[in-house]
């Protein structure tokens, strides 16, 4: 089974992914929901070959019988603009121990974190569901 690996980040005030495949082109989508943002990726993606295979364009067989499977990856940006829709910028920033200020350029894609920084994120909002799992 092939992967179709669509990386998911914050751009201005949407979400947005793109993938790209050489001799396929590229396809661009954004969003202001990350399940919608899915959604309109993967419809995309199956109208883009249908009409390729119709146009007579040469289409890779896996993508156009459908072998495959798309994996999301959420950027930093896209991470912490979902996760402030439970908690706060603040609250992540004393999970992780990241400056806040630091935390806010992520969110905006100001900055790019290197991935021990990535991890650290993903530890610390790791940590803030498991408090909220433990409210009883």
């Amino acid at each position: 089974m092939n992967i179709v690996k669509v990386e998911i980040s914050w751009a201005d005030k949407n979400y947005c992914c793109g993938w790209g495949l050489e001799g396929i082109g590229a396809i661009l989508c954004t969003n202001k929901d990350i399940e919608a943002l899915k959604a309109e990726f993967e419809e995309t993606l199956r109208f883009h070959v249908e009409a390729m295979a119709e146009d007579g364009e040469a289409v890779p067989h896996w993508l156009l019988s459908g072998e495959y499977t798309i994996e999301y990856t959420l950027a930093v940006s896209a991470m912490l603009r979902q996760a402030e829709l439970f908690t706060t910028m603040a609250a992540i920033s004393r999970a992780t121990g990241i400056n806040q200020r630091l935390l806010s350029n992520y969110a905006s894609s100001v900055k790019k974190p290197r991935p021990t920084q990535r991890e650290r994120i993903v530890q610390g909002l790791h940590d803030i569901g498991r408090r909220f799992l433990a409210v009883v």
